[in-house]
């Protein structure tokens, strides 16, 4: 499938007509609702008291799956592989890579949107798909995007008519415009200025850069399916279950993208060390190998991306690790490779002096992207922050970053 790359990078997101082809439609069609049951049987074991018998298939304004973890992971079978193998189409995974600008785009995330099966709960409001207290502020984003161009392509592909997402064309490259802002303060549910709706048929699938301005308008019970996920060069590969059940071909692709994203761990390791060493030199060709090709703006958003991947290193080798709160415990293990959080398999190869001397090599920088005071900003996902949401400090390189090693 050719696409237009150019009104991709312009626009920030772009619609194409019969991603999943029509003779392909309804086996994946017939695959999702097997795991849509597997997955509502689980959500029904899983419900707490409070809940009504099915749990989350119930109370959620958007039931989603997620076929790479678990526990639907740990349940496929061959019914499995045309939901699994859709996203290795051409349509799909080679318009990736033309979109990206890369040979071979990796797969990072399989998961499935669902309407809710009882109430309307009506319009979502509008948001970019960051928080900042976990990736970087959003200047830090578009201006990569602007120096290099993405790093990341996002899909929804729908197998049922679909005109749920609303985008913001252009919004990828900047903040928020003061009347966007005040528009969000007064009402987040509803259309903006120059707002616009995403009409997909059956089959159609929408391709978006993030960190785009968009908009879920209506979760009611209208019956929706969306395949959702994206590519990078890393691939989502902590459970590998799914290996099993696809066919050959398409498992010498997945492991082909796990062993990238096996190497990449490593070398994120090994520009860690770098910086634990002090070796400037080191750390840049470090940055120069996990993102080839990317500018000064890129390397700074890497290196802030890295200031996070130290801070949870840190945290998971503390003797204080018990003492942090349930949600700080779960960031640390989280695994998110576009912005180079691997998790426990990254931090169990620092001893904890390591990791102590490690943070204190990047605790400047995740200073340096803090205010004193708790802010917010419309748009964003998540609450309150001590961390900038749409400026990056004017005066922040990663050269300054390095010299404050000496």
């Amino acid at each position: 499938m050719e696409v237009d790359r150019d009104r991709f990078l312009e626009e920030g997101y772009i619609i194409l007509r019969g991603a999943v082809p029509p003779d392909r439609l309804d086996e994946v069609r017939t695959s999702y609702e097997t795991l849509v049951e597997k997955q509502k049987a689980n959500w029904a074991r899983e419900r707490s008291e409070e809940d009504p018998p099915g749990g989350v298939w119930e109370t959620s304004r958007q039931p989603r799956l997620a076929l790479h973890r678990k526990p639907l992971v740990e349940q496929h079978d061959a019914s499995s592989a045309p939901a699994i193998e859709i996203w290795l189409h051409e349509n799909v995974a080679g318009a990736s890579s033309q979109l990206l600008g890369v040979e071979d785009a990796a797969l990072t995330e399989m998961m499935l949107m669902c309407n809710p099966p009882h109430q309307d709960f009506g319009p979502a409001h509008w948001h970019r798909d960051m928080s900042p207290p976990y990736c970087a502020p959003l200047q830090g984003y578009t201006d990569d995007v602007l120096e290099t161009g993405p790093r990341y392509v996002q899909w929804n592909l729908s197998l049922y008519d679909d005109d749920v997402l609303w985008v913001i064309p252009g919004s990828h490259t900047r903040i928020n415009t003061r009347e966007e802002n005040e528009q969000l303060i007064v009402d987040r549910h509803v259309p903006l200025p120059g707002g616009v709706q995403t009409h997909l048929k059956a089959g159609d699938g929408v391709a978006y850069i993030l960190p785009i301005l968009h908009w879920g308008s209506n979760y009611s019970t209208r019956m929706r399916r969306c395949i959702h996920g994206g590519f990078s060069t890393f691939t989502a590969y902590e459970h590998r279950d799914y290996l099993d059940v696809i066919s050959i071909k398409a498992r010498d692709t997945f492991e082909r993208w796990i062993d990238r994203s096996d190497a990449m761990r490593d070398l994120t390791e090994s520009v860690l060390r770098a910086a634990i060493k002090k070796d400037a030199a080191g750390y840049h060709h470090g940055l120069d190998a996990l993102h080839p090709g990317r500018g000064e703006k890129g390397k700074l958003l890497s290196t802030v991306f890295l200031s996070k991947a130290a801070k949870r290193i840190y945290h998971l080798q503390s003797t204080d690790f018990e003492t942090l709160p349930e949600k700080g415990q779960s960031d640390a293990i989280s695994q998110h490779p576009m912005t180079l959080q691997w998790g426990k398999p990254l931090a169990e190869k620092f001893t904890p002096e390591e990791a102590r001397v490690l943070w204190d090599r990047f605790r400047w920088m995740d200073d340096a992207v803090q205010s004193d005071e708790e802010q917010t900003d419309p748009g964003f996902q998540g609450k309150t922050s001590t961390y900038y949401f749409s400026r990056m400090p004017s005066d922040l390189s990663t050269d300054r970053f390095t010299a404050t090693w000496s």
